[in-house]
């Protein structure tokens, strides 16, 4: 590993710790030349499967608009950063345990609303409210009534 402060490749391991529910192994290391030491993340390179739109184009899963949709829906909510990120990498690592290589938007939307259910109900209706284009009052009345049953 490269020292990130002087650029030598020189560096050993001086404590490895597993991170993130054990997703990660995280590495404190020290720079033989510098003396300098940091912190380093390994984790499990794995694809992501593809994301069929609606309109049939392919495109890559992105982690990106995921969050940004959920931080859309979750604006001025009392919902902590932390719940958020683990509810995202909860979704991605259910995408990865699937397997598949391919999965629909409306998928994706499915599980993004499951956790946005358990996370903040004014949340989840605002992500379905879009996700679903609800046309009238009914459809959110529906909603509404079925988590008020929950």
């Amino acid at each position: 590993m490269r020292c990130p402060f002087c650029g030598v490749q020189d560096t050993r391991v001086l404590d490895s710790r597993l991170a993130n529910e054990g997703d990660q192994v995280r590495r404190r290391r020290e720079c033989n030349v510098c003396k300098e030491r940091f912190t380093t993340f390994e984790v499990a390179e794995l694809t992501l499967p593809r994301v069929i739109k609606r309109d049939g184009i392919r495109e890559h899963f992105d982690e990106r608009k995921l969050r940004s949709g959920m931080l859309k829906a979750l604006e001025k909510r009392p919902v902590g950063s932390d719940a958020i990120e683990e509810a995202i990498n909860r979704i991605k690592k259910e995408l990865m345990a699937s397997g598949e290589r391919e999965i629909s938007t409306q998928e994706l939307g499915e599980k993004v609303m499951k956790e946005l259910s358990s996370l903040d109900h004014v949340a989840f209706v605002r992500f379905a409210s879009v996700y679903r284009s609800f046309q009238d009052v009914s459809e959110f009345t529906d909603m509404i009534e079925h988590l008020q049953k929950k």
